[in-house]
């Protein structure tokens, strides 16, 4: 069998693949495209989901691809054993509704046997244990004998995840001879020693499954090819890890060098060798497709195994910083199939120093923390380290928590994860209850500080709303960066901007950032120190490097729309103090695409018609159709034109002078070209917001037609619902209002009716007191105007009298004491009577000596009351 490098048979798989028809496309990034299921690329169909699914269409029905892949499920085993790694490369052929099972096989076997050239005695088929046509097409298009191909179940040979496409596999296993094996007498394909390796993998996803395991047959039917390109050349090379194969062995070997070991030598420098060796191939592609070390997400992965790789580069013995210079070597290996490693080597090394330089300043003084932990440990007989103790290095000092899992590993030793993690709730905590940390400025701390405060940004969007710049500075939230990749929120400034930044009162404007690989949503612009603006947004595709000339773009609608609402503020604090007076100061405003805010200086509320005169001074402004005229010039020279400034704002050597018919302010906003292209004002509210301070609301132009047609939608919609046309609809509800108010009254007679129907001649209740009548009753159901027309009749009925009535309704109590004119003068006070009973019902009241009430909130209590009251009675008129 003939030797073949790793460069090589990618190159021959691809070239093979594109004689058969396919489209050979380069590798996708490792940052997934709207795909939140994957942190990382991890497989070689991963990126061509959107085609398996038919949510995209394929660019071509056959594709083949080498595919770029990051797993870290078994982080914790690289360098352990020479099988495992994090980074790889999957060549895949995929077929869109295209070929099937014939040709699939067809070419495995093609690309095995005569292009690669592998013995064909020594290649055995799998296929699932009921995919019948695989094994006819392997027993007898291929001719190999059946005792030879082996059936397997779901668990190896049938490919689903969840529910959705799926369908069973056909591997194809190569032995590689005794030398590999484990000597068992029954060692076949299927055993876990080296001896029989998996080299390519047929997926046939033929069905579309439930995930409750029903299957109906797909009518477009894919192939998925994966073959590990790292474990062909292992067994092209006949070597015995992927450690070993042409690129990777040159890269251990240049950290062996650096370290001034031998691999081979010691295992337990061979783990470090190879941890090195894996993590810096991972780091070098990370870093090529925008990732950058971050505490979250992918980043996190990122810093996670750069400073594995850092750390294990120490415990071997290299000195000083070193990722930088392998990382090198990664790229000379692999640049002929991906040659935007070599054109971004100087950002994957600027990042992997500063990331190793930051991890270098935490790792010594950690290590020596832990270390005089372990030795306490040992010391106590104990080998679990303390969930504070853990807690304590990684916040305090800043060492990683999984360093500090590998460091007690290695001596045998756990820490307590459970209490690590209280220990990490009570600290959110205690910062969501803290203040926010500030600078010397009294500002937040934020990533902006770290920007160089030379750098500054030219605003060009007054005169247009696209320019192509250069990108000086990226930020994440965390640091600066120098990539920004798919999926990543972060912060791009530019020498030149047309984007407007959130000041003034005015709305930042959004749009859109591109460049020839990718495209950046702006969502925020924020002016930073020094005449800086930051876009703020995400990544929607591609990526984006420091120093690249990049196209930005304004949304045109959206600043149109603010321009609008800026302008009508300028005609609005005009016409204010004309109505108002010229007191009117401008105390605040905002500005945006939907609606305008302006709060000025005011004492009292504005009367309807001082609003309608506002209103029609600045349409009549609008209708003037004023040019703009905006000149630039000294801060004096500005105010001789009488041009209002705001109260209290600070204005430098040079201001903009903004003059609209009458209006003239100083104003850095945008606006439009002539105040007809406002088209139209509304004020939608005037309230007050602060002592002295006044807000007034408005639209324009398109939201005020907006308005209007929503007042004119619910006002046909309560025509309707009152059975009239719009214009009838006062004269209808006018109608409608007298007809409520007689069935009100109406039904108020008729409860009050019944209650004294049910009630019976309640005078019979009444006893004598002093020659007075008494009368003391609980009624049914009645508010306070039923009982007090029920008290004036009783009193009529019984003459020299004291009534106390108590009524219940919806669980509040009306309590009512009425006294005639004799029994007033004999000692009674209505007043008296109700303070002293209507604490017995939860309430309280009073009111003069002849008529008093009071309401309460405890029904239970109206017995009680009701014997307070005849008892304060007897004691007046005794």
């Amino acid at each position: 069998m003939k030797y073949y490098g790793v460069n090589e048979l990618r190159k021959m798989f691809l070239d093979f693949f594109e004689s058969k028809g396919h489209l050979v496309m380069k590798s996708f990034s490792l940052v997934p495209h709207n795909d939140n299921s994957l942190l990382l690329i991890n497989a070689g169909m991963a990126p061509l989901k959107p085609y398996f699914t038919g949510q995209e269409i394929p660019p071509c029905t056959r594709v083949a691809t080498c595919q770029k892949c990051i797993r870290t499920g078994d982080i914790e085993n690289v360098g352990k054993t020479a099988r495992h790694g994090t980074f790889f490369e999957m060549l895949g052929n995929f077929s869109f509704g295209d070929y099937f099972k014939k040709e699939a096989i067809t070419w495995t076997w093609e690309f095995l046997t005569e292009v690669v050239g592998l013995d064909k005695d020594r290649l055995y088929p799998s296929v699932y244990e009921e995919d019948d046509e695989a094994f006819d097409l392997w027993h007898n298009m291929i001719g190999i004998e059946a005792d030879r191909i082996f059936r397997f179940g779901k668990e190896d040979n049938f490919w689903e995840h969840g529910s959705g496409p799926c369908g069973p596999c056909s591997e194809v296993y190569y032995d590689r001879g005794e030398k590999y094996g484990c000597g068992k007498p029954g060692c076949t394909v299927g055993c876990d020693c080296d001896r029989y390796m998996e080299v390519w993998n047929d997926v046939f996803t033929q069905f579309d499954g439930d995930g409750h395991g029903n299957y109906t047959e797909l009518e477009n039917k894919n192939i998925d090819t994966g073959m590990g390109l790292e474990r062909l050349a292992v067994v092209v090379q006949d070597v015995d890890s992927i450690f070993n194969v042409d690129t990777i062995r040159s890269l251990l070997d240049r950290v062996a060098e650096m370290a001034g070991k031998k691999y081979g030598e010691n295992e337990k420098t061979d783990i470090s060798l190879r941890l090195i060796t894996d993590h810096i191939r991972s780091c070098t592609f990370m870093i090529s497709d925008g990732i950058t070390p971050s505490n979250n997400g992918r980043g996190y992965v990122l810093r996670r195994l750069l400073r594995r790789a850092a750390r294990h580069g120490k415990a071997i013995g290299i000195d000083g910083l070193f990722l930088a210079n392998l990382c090198d070597t990664v790229i000379e290996g692999s640049k002929d199939g991906y040659p935007e490693l070599d054109e971004k080597r100087e950002m994957i090394r600027k990042v992997l120093t500063e990331e190793e330089e930051r991890f270098a300043k935490t790792i010594d003084q950690g290590l020596a923390i832990l270390e005089g932990m372990i030795e306490k440990l040992e010391a106590e007989g104990k080998t679990q380290l303390s969930g504070e103790d853990s807690f304590k290095l990684y916040d305090t000092y800043g060492f990683p928590t999984d360093l500090t899992a590998d460091v007690l590993e290695e001596r045998g030793m756990t820490f307590d994860e459970e209490g690590y993690a209280a220990c990490m709730e009570e600290q959110r905590q205690k910062a969501r209850a803290a203040r926010k940390a500030t600078n010397y400025m009294g500002a937040d701390e934020t990533v902006y500080q770290q920007i160089d405060p030379a750098l500054t940004s030219e605003f060009v969007g007054y005169d247009k709303l696209e320019c192509d710049s250069e990108i000086t500075v990226m930020c994440s939230d965390e640091s600066i960066v120098d990539a920004l990749a798919d999926g990543d929120i972060g912060t791009i400034l530019t020498k030149q901007s047309p984007f407007y930044a959130t000041m003034g009162g005015q709305k930042n404007d959004v749009g859109v950032i591109e460049s020839a690989n990718g495209r950046f949503e702006v969502l925020d612009v924020i002016k930073l120190q020094g005449d800086k603006f930051g876009h703020i947004g995400r990544v929607v595709s591609g990526m984006f490097t420091t120093g690249e000339t990049v196209t930005l773009k304004v949304d045109a609608a959206a600043r149109r729309a603010t321009a609008k609402n800026h302008s009508a503020t300028h005609l609005l604090q005009k016409a204010l103090r004309n109505v108002l007076g010229p007191h009117v100061e401008q105390a605040g405003s905002y500005v945006g695409p939907d609606r305008l805010r302006f709060d000025f200086t005011h004492s009292q509320a504005m009367t309807a018609e001082e609003l309608a005169e506002v209103t029609r001074q600045v349409n009549e402004d609008i209708a003037g159709d004023f040019v703009t005229d905006t000149q630039v010039m000294s801060l004096d020279e500005a105010k001789k034109t009488g041009a209002m400034a705001l109260f209290g704002e600070k204005y430098g050597e040079e201001v903009r002078v903004v003059k609209m018919g009458d209006s003239v302010e100083l104003c850095g906003g945008t606006h439009i070209d002539r105040t007809g292209n406002i088209a139209a004002f509304k004020i939608l509210s005037e309230s007050g917001i602060a002592a002295g301070v006044r807000r007034i609301e408005a639209l324009t132009g398109d939201g005020v037609m907006k308005y209007y047609e929503g007042v004119e939608g619910e006002l046909n919609e309560a025509a309707q619902a009152a059975k009239t046309a719009p214009a009838d609809l006062t004269k209808r509800i006018r109608a409608m209002q007298a007809e409520i108010k007689a069935l009100q009254n109406e039904n108020e007679k008729l409860k009050e009716d019944a209650a004294k129907s049910s009630l019976g001649d309640v005078t019979d209740k009444a006893v004598e007191v002093n020659g007075f009548k008494v009368l003391c009753a609980e009624i049914p159901a009645m508010d306070m105007n039923a009982l007090r027309n029920l008290s004036d009749e009783l009193k009529d009925k019984l003459g020299d009298c004291v009534v106390v009535l108590a009524s219940a309704a919806e669980g509040k109590v009306s309590l009512l004491t009425a006294a005639s004119e004799a029994a007033v003068r004999k000692g009674a006070h209505a007043g008296n009577i109700i303070k002293a009973a209507a604490p017995l019902v939860g309430g309280g009241g009073g009111g003069r000596p002849n008529m008093a009430q009071a309401g309460g909130k405890d029904p239970a209590g109206i017995p009680a009351a009701l014997e307070k009251a005849l008892e304060e009675i007897k004691s007046a008129l005794d």
